[in-house]
């Protein structure tokens, strides 16, 4: 077991390393980010913009940029941020417990739609209800989010005023992002259900349960549910680690506080440490759902773990 933990914690850490390490080179052919910090400042010579990459350390080789990076995240420190030099840690402080509530609350709701639908459309297998589902999360499916985002808006902001179109207004705000992931989410999630549970309702212990004569509510939710609940719980993990990138553009699109919003104000203004650092807790959250869904895995089976 040890050899296992090891082997995908290496896994792990490689994976992290060379999406940060794209990303870090890829940003910086978005443009220098001494011009963005010289707007404003009247005439500006190439010696002043040299002053400024040097001072911002980007005279350097890239390679030797991030190599940087990488020994000031193994100690907790990402650097300082371009616009202000605050301490990128600070920030992402600030923006994750944003990101970790909608991530959750969006995660929740699709649980407590699909989970319902797609036990009715199992047991009501070719039946109308069952197509009426089945075309709805077909529907879901072809939503992009951000097209589902500003719909949302204009419909329960805009027309209705019922909700905060944007920004943090207390809990209330929380509301339209959520339902905006949860759509997208229950669209996947609800044929899974219903795939899974067709295939628990055809098991022989399922039709003895049912010849005993125990009512079908007991049958589908404590014998049938409990027994199709490990492969949608690992399903769902894994699903929580492509949540947490989806809502990269969720959150620009509501002006929410989280890592999206601050990731692409980071982009725009080309701020190096910013970006590379919210794609790094990005990088880390969805790589450590992934590894505790391998190391499940590894518990329960140990087959898996020769792999």
């Amino acid at each position: 077991m040890a050899q296992f933990l090891i082997k995908r914690l290496l896994q792990a850490i490689f994976v992290v390393l060379v999406v940060t390490l794209l990303v870090s080179y890829a940003v910086r052919l978005s443009g220098d980010p001494a011009l963005m910090l010289s707007q404003g400042a009247g005439s500006v010579t190439e010696q002043d913009l040299q002053n400024i990459r040097q001072g911002l350390g980007l005279d350097r080789p890239f390679l030797v940029q991030y190599a940087e990076f990488v020994r000031g995240v193994v100690v907790g420190d990402f650097g300082r941020s371009f616009m202000g030099g605050t301490p990128v840690v600070r920030l992402l402080a600030d923006a994750l417990p944003a990101t970790l509530a909608l991530a959750f609350v969006s995660l929740l709701l699709s649980v407590l739609v699909s989970v319902p639908l797609g036990i009715q459309a199992a047991v009501k297998k070719g039946k109308g209800v069952d197509q009426f589902i089945r075309i709805i999360s077909l529907v879901g499916l072809s939503f992009p989010n951000f097209w589902l985002a500003i719909m949302l808006v204009l419909l329960l902001s805009i027309t209705f005023s019922l909700l905060p179109p944007s920004g943090w207004d207390g809990p209330v705000s929380l509301i339209m992002p959520a339902l905006t992931m949860a759509i997208i989410l229950s669209a996947t999630n609800v044929r899974l259900v219903r795939t899974a549970m067709l295939e628990t309702l055809s098991a022989q212990y399922i039709m003895v349960a049912r010849s005993k004569g125990l009512k079908d509510r007991v049958v589908l939710y404590k014998h049938a549910l409990r027994n199709c609940a490990i492969p949608l719980i690992t399903y769902i993990g894994l699903q929580f680690g492509n949540l947490i990138g989806g809502l990269v553009v969720v959150e620009k699109v509501f002006n929410w506080p989280g890592l999206g919003t601050l990731a692409f104000d980071a982009i725009a203004s080309r701020d190096y440490p910013v970006l590379q650092g919210t794609v790094t807790v990005l990088s880390i959250i969805i790589v450590a759902v992934n590894l505790l869904v391998d190391i499940a895995y590894g518990l329960v089976d140990p087959r898996i773990r020769s792999k």
